[in-house]
């Protein structure tokens, strides 16, 4: 009797090639079942009225009827913001009398805002209450029309 040609390797070889190809053909059967069972209700989902995710439809009897008018998409239009008072209140906290310039503190927004002396239309010194109104200038904000509050 003669010796079989093929090697133990060559068997171990092609047992696990066969093993794989098996594994293989399972998997793609398996997807196939998978894709069967998962259809397109089964992934939708729903917001309910606290804004939760759920898998369940929301109850028709809970909806409310919303008027298109009573959606806002857009900012607000100006007129229709409120103005604040253009006049602001504050103390002097820094006032360099030889430069002509200082520092006056918004009491509402606590914001320190310069003053210079040309902007004033009264005398003021540091400590003193004044009015004043804010306008842009070309490091910040400016003091302009500044004057003593009566006491």
């Amino acid at each position: 009797m003669g010796r079989s040609q093929e090697t133990f390797n060559k068997k171990e070889v092609r047992n696990k090639k066969e093993k794989k190809r098996k594994e293989k053909v399972a998997r793609r059967q398996a997807k196939k079942d998978n894709e069967k069972k998962g259809s397109l209700d089964d992934m939708i989902a729903y917001v309910d009225e606290n804004g939760m995710i759920t898998d369940t439809p929301p109850d028709p009897g809970k909806k409310t009827k919303t008027k298109a008018e009573d959606i806002e998409i857009s900012i607000p239009k100006k007129e229709d913001m409120e103005q604040p008072d253009p006049i602001r209140k504050g103390k002097v906290t820094y006032y360099n009398d030889s430069k002509g310039y200082g520092f006056i503190r918004d009491t509402e927004t606590q914001d320190s805002v310069f003053v210079h002396v040309n902007n004033t239309l009264d005398e003021i010194t540091e400590g003193s209450k004044v009015t004043f109104e804010v306008e842009p200038g070309p490091k910040g904000p400016v003091a302009v029309r500044v004057k003593l509050l009566d006491q």
